[in-house]
């Protein structure tokens, strides 16, 4: 992000204009192309669409967390012999770890919850996501309430245990560069 190279700000935009674009708007052109690719049906294809969205919003969050640390310290480093490979993986990416967290508890969480795309693109039932599993669990007009409950229950388990072990780190991400100085 500190990097001055050649059409930095065309890229920027480019990633930015990315994200401006809601899913759905999507939803269409994706299944065009998979299907003329022969990829439906395939969990990498799914995981690859997933990363379609997740990634634009990290690029952006992950910029403004890297703007947050003090140039300073990659300048000291560097003037202790270090290159500047070296000076960005042994001093920033370790700072780094709570916005890099941020950006993986994002793009799991986008995954786990995402219902409409792992329904559409995937047709074989044995390799739906758990979103789209509990559909299962409703037989024409017969919902069994009880197990489909049980199962966002045990849908969100993961996301929670995820939380409570990621929390400091979350709080830090998100609260980076709130407070100059």
């Amino acid at each position: 992000s500190r990097l001055r190279y050649p059409g930095r700000g065309t890229l920027s935009s480019a990633v930015f204009f990315v994200y401006l674009f809601p899913s759905t708007l999507l939803f269409i052109p994706i299944y065009i192309v998979l299907n003329s690719l022969h990829l439906l049906d395939w969990l990498p294809a799914l995981i690859a669409v997933y990363l379609t969205f997740s990634v634009p919003f990290s690029i952006w969050l992950l910029k403004a967390y890297f703007l947050t640390i003090p140039r300073e310290l990659e300048d000291a480093a560097m003037v202790d012999g270090a290159t500047r490979w070296q000076s960005l993986v042994l001093i920033v990416m370790p700072l780094a770890t709570p916005g890099i967290a941020v950006a993986c508890i994002y793009s799991f969480t986008l995954a786990w919850n995402e219902y409409l795309y792992a329904f559409t693109l995937l047709s074989d039932q044995a390799k739906f996501t758990l979103a789209p599993g509990l559909t299962k669990l409703i037989f024409g007009d017969v919902f069994l309430w009880g197990m489909i409950m049980a199962g966002g229950v045990l849908m969100s388990a993961p996301l929670l245990v995820l939380y409570f072990i990621a929390q400091r780190y979350i709080v830090a991400g998100l609260s980076a560069g709130a407070v100059k100085g």
